[in-house]
């Protein structure tokens, strides 16, 4: 698993990388691409490796094997872009709470904060330091033209999660938390938001160059809720990353906002907005602000399909996204039964060099 191929740093610099152009303004005529969760169970290679390790969160400590995960999809797809491999639930890890994975049946944490108060973790933030080991392991071997991404959990997203101790179908415990106890559950953002901006700061010094903020579950909230716990938390980790580092982009993600993207994209700060794929990228190119750099949206369930529905659903949103910044990607993550064909004819499409209908 040991990475072999080191990169020449003054090669690098002279590499165009077309994702972070795009994240700087730049309209391409073919969108870079990369796809949420490609690495991961539709590979193969992936499978057998996780095997190997006995599971999940053995995989992402293995930093050798977690960098040889994230370079995966490098190698057999040649996408624009390399995602971190790890998990949005390594920040209630480091701030105290156990995690494991119930076979089938996803994360498990410990204490749960729906019963415990948050001054009985211990946070222990040597429990990022494998992750910033597989960055640096991935940045030694990456291709110089393509752009490294990380990445971390939003503070609602990931405040589901402890507040509940796994994930649920209507995020009911964190949400009567949030209206009954704001005090308390502001407490909990606020130490997440911390935690945050410490680990993508770690992320960005091992090497990564774009961060991606997840809130996956942004869409289970009242719009005065998202305000509160989306808009603002996010648009504070922002603020606080550009402090530090300045040049590097932020993508933010608030999969099922809806109508309320376009404040979500006003309001927190970040460089780049993803679009999920339930949401009309006619719709969204015009509500956005004009230049912000976008990212989607495929319907993950499209590339599953393949053939004509994914070529039609392509030449929408590129189409739609026309004279935009715009990273091709899907609406959210690739799903595990994904044939590996067709994400080899979906690249084919959106690289066709020329402009859309």
């Amino acid at each position: 698993m040991r990475q072999e191929n080191r990169v020449d740093p003054a090669r690098t610099a002279l590499q165009p990388k077309p994702l972070m152009a795009v994240l700087h303004g730049e309209v391409p005529a073919v969108p870079p691409m990369w796809l949420m969760r490609q690495a991961g169970r539709y590979l193969p290679e992936y499978r057998a490796l996780r095997a190997q390790k006995g599971g999940f969160l053995e995989l992402v400590y293995d930093s050798e094997a977690a960098a040889e995960v994230t370079l995966q999809p490098l190698r057999r797809f040649g996408f624009d872009g390399a995602i971190l491999f790890s998990d949005i639930l390594i920040v209630p890890y480091a701030m105290g709470q156990d995690l494991w994975f119930e076979a089938g049946e996803g994360p498990r944490l410990a204490p749960i904060l729906g019963d415990t108060d948050l001054s009985a973790l211990t946070p222990d933030f040597s429990r990022f330091d494998a992750v910033y080991e597989t960055v640096r392991l991935v940045k030694a071997a990456l291709d110089p033209a393509v752009t490294f991404l990380g990445f971390a959990g939003s503070p609602w997203t990931v405040a589901t999660y402890m507040v509940a101790g796994q994930g649920s179908k209507d995020h009911a415990a964190a949400r009567r938390m949030a209206y009954s106890q704001a005090d308390r559950f502001a407490a909990l953002i606020d130490a997440i938001v911390d935690a945050t901006v410490t680990y993508l700061s770690g992320q960005i010094a091992a090497g990564v160059e774009a961060v991606q903020l997840f809130d996956s579950w942004a869409g289970s909230l009242a719009p005065t809720q998202f305000e509160r716990w989306v808009i603002e938390p996010n648009r504070r980790i922002v603020e606080r990353l550009k402090a530090i580092h300045p040049d590097v982009p932020v993508i933010g993600f608030p999969k099922g906002a809806g109508a309320k993207l376009a404040d979500y994209a006003r309001l927190t700060g970040v460089d780049a907005v993803g679009v999920d794929e339930t949401i009309d990228p006619h719709w969204a190119n015009e509500a956005l602000p004009a230049g912000m750099p976008v990212q989607g949206n495929l319907d993950p369930l499209a590339l599953v399909a393949g053939g004509r529905a994914v070529e039609e659903a392509v030449d929408t949103i590129r189409t739609a996204f026309f004279g935009r910044p715009h990273i091709f990607n899907l609406g959210h993550g690739i799903l595990p039964d994904t044939p590996i064909a067709h994400v080899e004819a979906l690249i084919g499409h959106v690289r066709q060099a020329r402009e859309p209908d």
